[in-house]
């Protein structure tokens, strides 16, 4: 007769954690799958209309606050992340004059594809050990609070500008995980938060689109660049700034993202992210027809803003950097 291990979920967190890790994620953690604590933020934010034209947002609204909703018998959740960016990295990197800048999470292989089929990996392997266990993975399209799962599974705490900060990694994190009727035991306890009286992500932002802890979407650059179909206000232009796809503000300024930590106790950042410039030639996108467009982006997380989205954005990229070189030209005049 065979005996089941004394702790069988620990166990079976362990093992998890285990494979995740195995498969190249740099932090892997448990939690159970209870409802969210946080539903009420979530009703007030979308019932403010801060989720903008992102009507899927406010679809769903209990399957986005109890993540069981998605597995029958779903008893636990493992969360991952992916570490797309090193402190080192962190810093301002202004675009060559006609070039536009593009989000670090967006520069590499789309992660959408590559953290979902190493999470399937996962799985799998558990299924062939558990074959009577059910199983769903996610990334960031399913209607699960994902942050807030991270931070229960203690891989870090959700930051004043909404982003899971993890103490060594800071927050260049992408998240993902899967849900599965084992019972795993849930890591021992949430990260405090150390954000403490720092404001610096409330204060760096140039469209005022963070409150503590809250993002009006309607006022951020990568809401306005990324998912924003339609014009986008003359009043934000200036604030976009070199942004072409995306922003990184937030993260480039906030103090745990320093490169204070000698990079050797990092995990090293995996070549799926970073392996494509960080910006794109103005002219050229202005120039895009859908073939053009197609294969610049082919493979990349950026085939989510369409043709005009993209040519939206570069004139408007374009017109900040005219603007800024006719100011400065002015300036020197003067002098």
């Amino acid at each position: 007769m065979q005996h089941e291990p004394e702790n069988q979920p620990r166990e079976l967190a362990r093992r998890a954690v285990e494979l995740c890790l195995g498969e190249g994620f740099a932090l892997a953690g448990v939690c159970d799958a209870s409802p969210s604590g946080r539903g009420d933020e979530l009703r007030a934010w979308l019932d403010a209309g801060m989720h903008g034209s992102m009507a899927w947002l406010a679809e769903h609204r209990d399957l986005r606050t109890d993540p069981a909703r998605l597995l029958d018998g779903a008893r636990s959740i493992v969360m991952v992340a992916d570490l797309y960016a090193s402190r080192a990295d962190t810093g301002r990197e202004p675009a060559e004059p006609g070039r536009g800048r593009i989000a670090r999470y967006a520069r590499g292989d789309d992660y959408h594809k590559t953290m979902k089929k190493r999470l399937h990996r996962v799985c799998d392997a558990l299924r062939a050990e558990h074959p009577e266990a059910g199983f769903r993975a996610f990334v960031d399209t399913a209607p699960v609070p994902e942050r807030e799962l991270a931070a229960r599974a203690g891989l870090g705490w959700i930051g004043k500008h909404t982003l899971l900060i993890h103490p060594r990694l800071g927050s260049w994190l992408l998240l993902g995980g899967f849900l599965t009727t084992l019972e795993l035991e849930p890591a021992a306890g949430a990260e405090p938060d150390h954000c403490g009286s720092c404001t610096r992500c409330i204060d760096a932002c140039p469209t005022g689109a963070i409150t503590p802890y809250r993002v009006d979407a309607r006022r951020c650059i990568s809401y306005l660049t990324i998912e924003r179909r339609e014009p986008i206000d003359p009043v934000f232009h200036s604030a976009i700034g070199d942004w072409l796809f995306g922003c990184d503000i937030c993260q480039e300024v906030c103090p745990h993202n320093s490169a204070r930590d000698p990079a050797g106790i990092l995990p090293a950042v995996s070549g799926r992210y970073g392996n494509r410039p960080g910006s794109f030639d103005l002219l050229d996108v202005l120039g895009w027809d859908a073939d053009a467009r197609a294969a610049a982006l082919r493979g990349t997380a950026m085939k989510r803003a369409s043709l005009e989205m993209w040519k939206r954005n570069a004139s408007i990229v374009l017109g900040n950097q005219t603007k800024r070189s006719t100011a400065t030209g002015m300036e020197q005049d003067a002098s």
